[in-house]
């Protein structure tokens, strides 16, 4: 092929390189210039123009990559018609794509020329979707450049295919504690009955069992024998070790583990077994949410009828870094932290209600309240206690020396609480998982309260959010996941983070701790019925 400037009076059969407007005159680039288009370019004056002339063993561009794109096609694809040198090929079924990356990587080293792009290998496509495109760089390849691609694939099978998804049968087991939640299990098989429908997949039955080795072993045998082409377990907590209560449960009906663990996060803890020649996924919390991670990876290839060995698992490090949405804005800390969980104790407003008085200096059983509330939060599992203080600061943090708290001053307290918020999470560690926000006019708080927050705190479980509440109505103090922080430093006013929970419903997770949740005393008459007096000595 030749390329470049060109004298127009001898253009015709040349494919232009760029698009020419002269006057009323339009050629789009690629186009190949015939007699009547040579004339009207004269006409309006173009005496050259850039172009490329094919040779003797040249084949234009269209042809060239609709050859390479017949001869890489595997089944349930199909191919479009070429233009300006492209082809793309679409998926007839749904299904996972199939690459084989060694071909195609050695049909891209073939001549810079020729290109193809793919999807990445196992992603899950819907019917009609592109998956891939041969592009030939440009307007034509030489027919020895072609023939040594079709060469190299006729010498293996086609390197791009979609594994069309089966009307798989699924079971679905999951076990309970006691502070498991119906509607976190509900929750659990709606997520998993959307993921099967759009593989045309159905939940055929769903089992709910103590979290015990020997009810879930029995469990796994019922649906293994009825028939389920695959058995989703989904556990009451996260598998840690291949002895654990669901890889023992497997083993002990007659199955086996195959390979626990995956380089994909979120979706570490998965585990793949086999029951009666049937995948067993050992799903992770993760799985609880719709959004892509690790199991979805493993479960649409099951879907598709393919194998999955330790070895592929393995294989899936790189880019098992997903992106961070919904609830994870940013790349994580590792488990979203250490697992240690703070407090903050929000103790800087103004007590405006109180008509003068400070209510966190009221006495209760002759303590301060917020000396009350603090050796309340440090009597938890939390790794620390921040104090954020504003309003009549040497006074309240006189109040609590000797209670082992760390203070943080919020200068800007008057804008509201959202203030003090930024304050105490600007202030905690970076390696927290998670802060527990405790307003400190809370005279009925107890430590057991805080205990089951900070148990049933499991964020790989859906359980990102825990909020305390009163006869079911919402309340304080709310446990947020380290994942949340930055949307928390947006917030503003006094509302704190309510907009924040409005977001995300699914990872919300409510423990009932009774009218603790919904006891603070904004108002003198609230504060003596709860049992408090007044200091006299320290009205402000």
């Amino acid at each position: 092929m030749k390329f470049g400037p060109i004298a127009v009076a001898g253009a015709e059969g040349a494919i232009l390189a760029h698009k020419i407007r002269a006057g009323d005159l339009s050629l789009k680039k690629g186009a190949r210039l015939s007699a009547e288009d040579v004339a009207r370019l004269l006409s309006a004056g173009v005496s050259d123009v850039v172009a490329a002339r094919l040779e003797v063993g040249d084949v234009h561009e269209d042809q060239a990559a609709e050859r390479v794109a017949r001869a890489m096609a595997g089944g349930h694809l199909r191919i479009e018609a070429p233009f300006t040198g492209r082809c793309n090929l679409h998926a007839e079924a749904s299904g996972v794509v199939r690459v084989d990356k060694d071909l195609i990587d050695a049909l891209n080293r073939i001549d810079p020329g020729l290109t193809v792009a793919t999807l990445a290998p196992f992603e899950a496509v819907e019917a009609g979707r592109m998956v891939a495109t041969v592009k030939i760089i440009p307007f034509a390849l030489s027919e020895k450049v072609l023939e040594t691609a079709e060469r190299l694939l006729e010498s293996r099978e086609p390197p791009l295919s979609v594994a069309a998804f089966r009307p798989c049968r699924v079971s679905l087991v999951s076990t309970c504690l006691p502070s498991t939640q119906a509607k976190m299990l509900d929750k659990t098989r709606r997520v998993l009955e959307a993921r099967l429908e759009k593989a045309g997949a159905s939940l055929t039955d769903e089992t709910r069992v103590a979290h015990v080795t020997a009810s879930l072993a029995e469990a796994l045998r019922e649906p293994a024998s009825e028939g389920a082409d695959i058995i989703v377990v989904f556990g009451a907590s996260a598998i840690t070790d291949q002895n654990d209560i669901i890889p023992a449960a497997l083993r002990m009906a007659g199955g086996r583990v195959l390979h626990f663990g995956m380089p994909v996060d979120p979706g570490n803890l998965l585990l793949i077994g086999e029951l009666g020649g049937r995948p067993v996924i050992g799903a992770p919390g993760c799985a609880r949410s719709p959004k892509e991670n690790g199991f979805d990876w493993v479960l649409n290839r099951f879907l598709a009828g393919l194998e999955v060995k330790p070895e592929d698992i393995m294989g899936m490090g790189v880019g098992g870094l997903l992106s961070e949405i919904v609830s994870r804005p940013q790349p994580r800390q590792p488990a979203d932290g250490d697992g240690d969980v703070a407090a903050i104790v929000l103790a800087a407003g103004r007590s405006r209600r109180m008509g003068g008085p400070n209510k966190l200096l009221a006495r209760f059983d002759g303590v301060p309240l917020v000396r009350r509330t603090v050796e309340t939060v440090a009597a938890a599992d939390v790794s620390e206690v921040v104090v954020v203080t504003g309003h009549m600061r040497e006074a309240v943090e006189e109040a609590l020396q000797g209670r082992g708290a760390r203070f943080v001053h919020n200068a800007d307290f008057a804008e509201g609480l959202a203030s003090s918020l930024r304050v105490g999470l600007r202030a905690l560690p970076e390696g927290v998982s998670g802060a527990l926000i405790v307003l400190a006019d809370m005279p009925a708080l107890t430590r057991e309260a805080i205990g089951r927050m900070l148990a049933a705190f499991e964020p790989e479980a859906g359980r990102s959010i825990v909020l305390a509440t009163a006869s079911g109505k919402r309340g304080n103090p709310v446990l947020w996941a380290r994942r949340y922080f930055d949307e928390l430093l947006q917030v503003s006013g006094d509302t704190g983070g309510r907009h924040v929970i409005g977001l995300y419903p699914d990872e919300v997770f409510e423990v009932e701790i009774g009218a603790a949740a919904r006891l603070d005393v904004d108002t003198p008459e609230v504060l003596h019925a709860a049992g408090g007096v007044i200091d006299p000595a320290r009205e402000g």
